[in-house]
C-alpha cells in the first residue's frame, strides 16, 4: 500500500488528550507549575472543554476512579442472598486492581506523582475512603439485624482496602513487574480466612512455587483459641508443618 493512501490515525479523544497532556506537564515542569491554561494549550482544545470533563486540575490525574466506583456499586447492587458477603467484598475489590492492570505504566506514573504531591495524596486518600464506604455499606445491609452488624461491616469493609492496597502498592512500587493479580488475590485470602464463613474461605497453600500439598489423608487439625490473632494461628500451623 503506497504511502499517499494510508489512513491518518485517529486522533485521541479530547478527555484523553487531556489527561495525555496533563501528565506530560506534569512530569516535564511539575504538578504545582502546571496550570489548566497549559493543559488545554498542549491538548489543543478549549478551557471549558477541560472542566467538561474534569472539576478541578486534581481530578485529572484519577481520570478512572468515578467509573470504577461507579462499577464497584452496580456490582454490589446486583449481589443476592447466594453470595457470600465477604467473598463478595474481595470480589468487588478487584474491579479497582483490574483497573490500575489495564494500564500498568500511566498506574505507576501516577503512583510516582501522587507520593511527590502532598495534595493528590490527600485527594487519592478521600477516593479510597470512598470505595471503603461503598463496602461497608453493602455489608452493613448484609449484616442488618445483628448486634455487631455495623462493626463487622466497617471492619471488614477496611481490612479489605487495606489488604487490597497493601498488595497493589508493591505491585506500583516494583514498576508494575510481576502478577498484580495474584498477589492481591493472597491478600484478599487472609480477610477471608479471617471473616468469610468457614466453606467460603479460601485455603492458604504457602509451600515452595511448584509443589503441592501433601498426600490425601495426610491431615493436620490444628486448635487455637477463636479470639487468636490470624498472625498467631499461621505461625502455629507453620511449626505443625515443619514438623517430621
Amino acid at each position: 500500500m503506497s504511502s499517499s493512501s494510508a489512513v491518518p490515525a485517529a486522533k485521541p479523544p479530547i478527555r484523553d488528550a487531556l489527561v495525555a497532556a496533563a501528565f506530560r506537564l506534569f512530569l516535564e515542569r511539575g504538578f504545582e507549575q502546571t496550570t489548566v491554561d497549559d493543559i488545554v494549550a498542549l491538548a489543543g482544545v478549549g478551557r471549558r472543554s477541560f472542566f467538561r470533563y474534569f472539576p478541578s486540575k486534581e481530578d485529572v490525574v484519577f481520570p478512572d476512579h468515578e467509573g470504577c466506583l461507579a462499577d464497584m456499586t452496580a456490582f454490589l447492587a446486583a449481589s443476592g442472598p447466594e453470595h457470600e458477603p465477604v467473598r463478595r467484598v474481595c470480589d468487588a475489590a478487584r474491579l479497582v486492581l483490574r483497573m490500575y492492570a489495564e494500564n500498568p505504566a500511566f498506574s505507576v506514573q501516577r503512583y510516582r506523582l501522587t507520593r511527590q504531591v502532598p495534595g493528590l495524596r490527600a485527594y487519592e486518600l478521600s477516593v479510597v475512603w470512598r470505595y471503603e464506604r461503598a463496602l461497608a455499606e453493602y455489608l452493613r445491609d448484609r449484616f442488618a439485624g445483628r448486634p455487631d452488624g455495623t462493626l463487622r461491616a466497617d471492619v471488614i469493609a477496611a481490612a479489605v482496602v487495606a489488604a487490597h492496597n497493601n498488595a497493589l502498592r508493591s505491585w506500583l512500587r516494583s514498576d508494575g513487574v510481576g502478577d498484580a493479580g495474584a498477589a492481591v488475590d493472597h491478600a484478599l485470602a487472609y480477610v477471608q480466612m479471617t471473616y468469610a464463613r468457614p466453606a467460603d474461605a479460601p485455603a492458604l497453600w504457602s509451600g515452595p512455587a511448584g509443589a503441592e500439598p501433601g498426600p490425601a489423608g495426610d491431615v493436620v487439625v490444628l486448635v487455637s483459641r477463636r479470639d487468636a490473632p490470624l498472625w498467631r494461628v499461621v505461625q502455629e500451623l507453620e511449626t505443625v508443618l515443619d514438623r517430621p
